[in-house]
């Protein structure tokens, strides 16, 4: 594995993976063309950090967060993991701007997320999200792969047709805007000749 998959993998510096090659402190090689290869294949000594994240989808449903939360360190310690953080959002699963969730995705020492369904995480995108985790060498774990949030999904519809309007009358909005530019534009070009 080239120096700079090493050093993401460990979620240290590249230049810290460096100076640790140069001082012996990582087994490999370097190549004619400079690229340095590592050759220890062993995985970070350092334990999974392991985080539960738990959504609702309105205030209404706030008390359905603890007993989410409780079933999911319940099942982290069944597995034998130490639950290092507790993440609590309340918000659509459509919502691509849920700051919590955008911040423990962006985490690269966190490398365990454990969601109770696919649908608590995202409601759209899931498999995007899970891809781009495994290429930083962490995981989503999902307790339970059946379905069962009917309210959570009529809600989510409702917000779905919403934004789509929200979006529809932003661009006629934008649109006019766009033409009244250009006719301002062409009355200037005009009295300037």
């Amino acid at each position: 594995m080239k120096l700079s998959q090493y050093a993401q993998k460990l979620g240290i510096n590249y230049k810290t993976a460096w100076k640790w090659f140069k001082a012996g402190k990582i087994k490999g090689y370097q190549m004619d063309t400079g690229t340095i290869i590592v050759t220890e294949m062993e995985e970070s000594p350092l334990p999974p950090k392991v985080v539960v994240y738990v959504r609702v989808s309105s205030n209404e449903n706030r008390p359905n967060l603890d007993t989410q939360a409780d079933r999911l360190v319940s099942y982290c310690a069944a597995k034998g993991w130490q639950v290092s953080q507790i993440v609590k959002e309340i918000g659509s699963g459509i919502n691509d701007n849920r700051q919590k969730l955008l911040k423990l995705l962006g985490d690269k020492t966190v490398t365990i997320i454990v969601v109770e369904h696919k649908d608590r995480l995202t409601r759209f995108g899931f498999n995007y999200i899970e891809t781009l985790l495994v290429l930083q060498g962490r995981k989503i774990e999902v307790v339970n792969l059946a379905d069962n949030g009917k309210e959570d999904l009529l809600s989510d519809l409702v917000s779905i047709i919403y934004s789509f309007c929200a979006r529809l009358y932003g661009l006629r909005r934008a649109k006019g805007q766009t033409e009244k530019i250009t006719a301002t534009l062409k009355k200037e070009n005009n009295g300037c000749d």
